[in-house]
């Protein structure tokens, strides 16, 4: 996904020379290239990313396109009060960047994994929020934020996700993508571990379960409308997250249909549970028992079943 961004950003400031790139101490030869091509529109701030964030504002507040990025929590969580009062409450053209979002960095243990930034930023009063599925949306999302008035978090995977779009699909802030139609049950899944939801709608085909599934690439703007719209034509909601539990996509959805009355979908939410993770491993290591795809389907199974 990183690498889609990197190339969608590096083609959209060769066109606007008003796309600034600050970065916090990140390299690698991932920055690299846009610090060649556009020297003038590269910061590297260092381990300071209060400052990455005060500085960004300033520099969107003189009429600039600023993209800030770091690993998991550091251009988030780490500055969440500069991120607030800085970033949103001056409405300010940043587009925050987050690599590695969930258990990405997951050997670097809880400091480098992202899995309650959704739930944190989404509060935020002007903040958009977008964790795309793919590359190719990671992509569309890259050119979406930049023509977007305002500020943007973009929560990117970084484990050489391989793409689900076979074309490329149209793209817009708040409006789902549909991935597959189902009948018997609706899957929601945001970010990158749509691909486990996508494999696993697969193998629920294989079993006799016909799963339609939509990424939601975007939390905020949540597609409300169209999620009651969906509570009233289907039994069962599934969301899925490499997020904890309190306040994500699920958090979003259930929100949503609290607002509704009978008859509408049962709910239920597949993601990471309410702790810190204190074991160190990969990120198939860490999501396992949550979010494989083999327990994927066994949870929407179980949903299913339990009608």
């Amino acid at each position: 996904m990183r690498t889609a961004f990197f190339r969608e950003l590096l083609d959209l400031a060769r066109a606007d020379d008003r796309i600034y790139l600050l970065t916090g101490d990140l390299g690698y030869s991932v920055v690299e290239p846009f610090m060649e091509q556009f020297p003038n529109r590269f910061v590297n701030v260092g381990v300071a990313e209060q400052n990455l964030t005060g500085i960004a504002t300033g520099l969107a507040l003189s009429g600039k396109i600023v993209f800030t990025y770091s690993i998991a929590n550091f251009p988030t969580l780490r500055c969440l009060e500069q991120v607030r009062n800085d970033v949103c409450y001056h409405n300010a053209n940043v587009k925050i960047v987050s690599v590695g979002g969930g258990l990405a960095y997951g050997p670097l243990g809880a400091s480098h994994h992202g899995t309650e930034d959704l739930a944190i930023l989404r509060s935020l009063p002007n903040m958009t929020v977008l964790a795309p599925a793919d590359p190719v949306e990671a992509a569309l999302a890259t050119r979406a934020v930049v023509a977007w008035d305002g500020p943007c978090y973009l929560r990117l995977g970084k484990a050489g996700e391989q793409p689900i779009h076979t074309d490329v699909p149209q793209f817009q802030i708040g409006v789902p993508i549909e991935l597959r139609s189902g009948r018997d049950v609706v899957l929601l899944s945001t970010g990158a571990i749509t691909r486990n939801a996508f494999l696993a709608a697969e193998k629920l085909q294989q079993q006799g379960i016909d799963a339609g599934l939509y990424s939601i690439h975007t939390l905020k703007p949540l597609a409300a409308d169209w999620i009651a719209q969906v509570a009233r034509e289907t039994k069962t909601i599934v969301t899925i997250e490499e997020h904890t539990s309190i306040g994500g996509l699920g958090g979003a959805v259930a929100e949503v249909l609290a607002t509704l009355g009978p008859p509408r979908a049962r709910l239920v939410r597949i993601s990471l549970p309410d702790s810190f993770q204190k074991q160190a491993g990969s990120q198939e290591f860490l999501t396992r028992g949550h979010l494989s795809v083999d327990a994927l389907v066994r949870q929407v199974r179980e949903a299913v079943q339990g009608i």
